[in-house]
């Protein structure tokens, strides 16, 4: 009986990847529990994305001559005493008519800059763009080590990346929309016709923007071109290039600030830099800003054994040698 819901769920799975839609996969049958469950192994609302876990008679003892995997994925029901559940390593969430709506792999869950993505939830929502056939998503490390998204397509049409991204967006927050995108003539298959996620090829520069190269014309733009270049890896960088669709985002604007600061002796904002997004542009506005004055350099310093207390702190530390602990003060309307 196990083996039977095991290959059944796997025939869902592989429907809903062979039609590229977010499809519901149901309810649990008698005498059979889902569960999906937060990081802590507790109850998500409606709506929310976690881990499926199925429970009830068709659960299995565990995984042949596999204990330590076994102990990983068998675990005791929290929610009823000596009864266990399986953790899937599948991502779901339940519908408001009670049905279950597959998302994707756990495994295909990634970390970015601080944001947690579900893969398979920016994948779920291009597959709804029109014109696009079969998608992947995929986060790739450049060449300074930081994660990038990188969206690979089948397009039944010529790729319009910018139309991509304004579709996405509205759907997805904008952390969660891939800058770099790939278009193939077919995905790769293993030899059991899965998608083989290793054989998707690494983007080229060219894939990178959305703009045609134009090569720098003045000396403030080749300056800024090399900047970008060292700070973005890239080799090849056109004046007309988006700086976020080259994989820039806010913590990299910051140091393109500082870089710009140092190397040009220009001081601009990081509003700047989300306005201007093209060196052509960039170039314009920092030869109006040549006159400004610089903030002081920010530099490393020793750290003293007794650090000077903000005025805050010292509120803090006054009241205390006062009341002999802080409180904070409220009112009372009883001696009023």
């Amino acid at each position: 009986m196990a083996r039977q819901k095991i290959l059944l769920f796997q025939r869902l799975t592989a429907l809903i990847k062979v039609t590229d839609k977010n499809l519901p996969i149901g309810k649990p049958i008698n005498n059979r529990v889902a569960y999906i469950l937060n990081a802590s192994l507790d109850l998500v609302p409606i709506g929310v994305i976690g881990e499926l876990c199925v429970g009830g008679a068709g659960v299995a003892r565990g995984y042949l001559n596999r204990e330590e995997l076994t102990a990983e994925k068998f675990i005791a029901n929290p929610f009823v005493a000596g009864d266990r559940i399986y953790k899937t390593g599948d991502l779901a969430r339940w519908l408001p008519d009670g049905n279950i709506e597959y998302i994707g792999r756990k495994d295909n869950q990634v970390k970015i800059r601080g944001y947690r993505i579900e893969l398979g939830e920016i994948e779920n929502a291009l597959s709804l763009v029109a014109g696009i056939s079969q998608c992947c998503v995929l986060a790739k490390e450049d060449a300074s080590g930081n994660k990038r998204l990188v969206g690979y397509v089948v397009s039944e049409e010529k790729l319009d990346k910018t139309y991509l991204q304004d579709q996405l967006k509205s759907s997805l927050p904008e952390y969660m929309v891939p800058m770099i995108w790939v278009e193939l003539d077919q995905m790769p298959l293993t030899s059991n016709g899965k998608l083989d996620r290793k054989s998707l090829p690494e983007p080229e520069s060219s894939d990178l923007s959305t703009k045609e190269y134009v090569a720098p014309r003045t000396e403030r733009e080749e300056q800024l071109a090399a900047i970008w270049q060292n700070l973005l890896g890239i080799e090849k960088v056109g004046i007309h290039d988006n700086f976020f669709e080259l994989g820039g985002h806010s913590l990299l604007a910051t140091r393109l600030v500082s870089m710009v600061r140092k190397e040009l002796s220009v001081e601009l904002s990081i509003r700047d830099v989300f306005e201007y997004t093209s060196i052509e542009a960039l170039s314009g506005h920092v030869s109006l800003q040549s006159g400004g004055v610089l903030l002081p350099a920010v530099g490393v310093e020793e750290k003293p054994d007794r650090v000077p207390l903000s005025f805050s702190q010292e509120r803090l530390w006054f009241l205390d040698q006062l009341h002999g602990q802080y409180r904070v003060p409220h009112s009372d309307s009883s001696s009023s």
